[in-house]
């Protein structure tokens, strides 16, 4: 019996005013409904054709372009029309509408995407870049992305596989032919091979958690005081005046957040009310949410007045209780031009200090360092965007490895090695789909965008 598959369509362009906007078609019916659509014969493969759409009744709705990609030579691998119409949301919509009455289903966020996925069109790493090249906030992020969807990280994943299924054959090939005078689980070759795949996995490892950065970024939260020069220094690091400056305390009521990149990281910077005792109600849910984002924080910036004689770390233990970290936080002392001091990032009691003036720019710089080597960014040439989902399944596969190889070592047992060793496969195969449940497809597709 064969399935009915869906044609469907979205409008691809995005909701608003512009020149062109497109709409897409993708299934068994795409070029039937065009030719209906435009009540002429379809333009040669991949050749734009100008063409009128019409309503139900023959009115022209619009006029553009019309492409068509014949199956399997299309993003989808199906039938694929592409029109090229005015960009108004009103005609987009009722050409759509008219799309709807000749028997087109409207598209799930990342339908198309997910066709491409199923007809091999994509493995499951180009698809997920697809969304992160959209989504990119820098330009080294959109690059990676670029890699990603052209192959790169897949590849790297293909290759660490294939040296474990390599590894698998040895193994499974032991346990086979038992009565083999020679030992193949103790000779020492088996060993080497797991070792190898291990260092293998490490490396991808060590390029997917840059891509991560890259994708993902750096959850940065300021705290202290009122007046302490918080906005102040929100506001050199984003590099214009987003906050509020003034002497008068209490000015910040709420967190403001400010999306940044410092060399080429990207970074969530959160400005907070200041934290002290108050009675006013406004300034009290303020500081409530300062202290559920300093919560959550991957690096916590506590900003104090210099000139205040204050002790920080006594600042920092009041403020931050149990997230008191000294590999999350960083102690500013602001303000050091009032007192003719000269910036410089020291230790103070075991806590990453660093001396600036965030009103005079200085030591700005110096705390842009210190931020990307606490995330450890170091961005290659060959990095590609990666995900936690990524890091995660390689996390797994090497806990399987190292279960392998204490099988291998410590008991000698050949099947509970080729165990490990299978499940390390179908954690690695999870990166690019080859092992992927349903439901996890249906959470990666429906965060895409509808028509992509």
């Amino acid at each position: 019996m064969q399935i009915h598959i869906p044609t469907i369509t979205a409008i691809a362009t995005p909701p608003g005013r512009g020149g062109v906007g497109v709409i897409r078609l993708s299934g068994p019916q795409a070029f039937s409904i065009a030719q209906t659509l435009t009540g002429k014969s379809l333009p040669e493969p991949r050749m734009a054709g100008f063409r009128q759409f019409y309503d139900a009744t023959g009115e022209v709705m619009d006029e553009g372009l019309l492409l068509c990609f014949p199956n399997p030579h299309s993003f989808t691998g199906e039938d694929v029309v592409e029109l090229q119409g005015h960009g108004g949301p009103v005609i987009q919509n009722a050409i759509l509408g008219r799309l709807f009455e000749l028997g087109a289903k409207a598209a799930q966020a990342g339908e198309f995407s997910m066709r491409a996925f199923e007809n091999g069109k994509l493995d499951l790493v180009q698809a997920e870049a697809i969304a992160d090249l959209i989504d990119a906030t820098s330009q080294a992020a959109a690059r990676s992305a670029v890699r990603s969807l052209q192959g790169a990280f897949s590849t790297k994943i293909n290759t660490v596989l294939e040296q474990l299924i390599h590894l698998r054959l040895h193994v499974e090939a032991a346990i086979d032919f038992p009565e083999e005078e020679i030992d193949f689980l103790a000779d020492g070759k088996i060993l080497a091979l797991l070792d190898e795949v291990k260092r293998s996995v490490q490396a991808v490892q060590q390029s997917a958690r840059q891509g991560q950065l890259l994708r993902e970024g750096l959850q940065v939260v300021i705290a202290g005081k009122p007046n302490a020069g918080k906005s102040s220094l929100l506001n050199a690091l984003s590099g214009n005046e987003r906050a509020i400056v003034t002497d008068i305390a209490g000015t910040t009521r709420d967190v403001l957040h400010e999306k940044i990149s410092l060399n080429g990281l990207p970074i969530t910077l959160t400005d907070t009310a200041g934290l002290r005792e108050t009675g006013d109600v406004v300034e009290k849910e303020g500081i409530r949410r300062a202290i559920q984002e300093i919560e959550q924080a991957d690096l916590l910036l506590l900003v104090y007045d210099l000139t205040q004689g204050d002790d920080p770390l006594q600042l920092a233990q009041g403020y931050f209780k149990d997230h008191l970290e000294p590999q999350r936080l960083i102690l500013i002392g602001n303000k050091c031009d009032l007192l003719d001091q000269t910036a410089q990032l020291n230790e103070y009691q075991g806590f990453r200090h660093l001396s600036l003036s965030a009103k005079q720019d200085i030591g700005v710089q110096t705390l842009i360092e210190a931020i990307t080597a606490h995330a450890g960014f170091q961005p290659e040439e060959d990095t590609f965007i990666a995900r936690t989902r990524h890091l995660d399944a390689m996390k797994r596969t090497q806990h399987y490895l190292d279960e392998a190889r204490e099988q291998l070592v410590v008991f000698n047992a050949g099947e509970l090695v080729a165990e490990s060793l299978r499940l390390a496969q179908n954690a690695l195969g999870e990166i690019t789909g080859d092992f992927s449940a349903d439901d996890l497809l249906g959470k990666i597709f429906g965060s895409f965008c509808i028509g992509k």
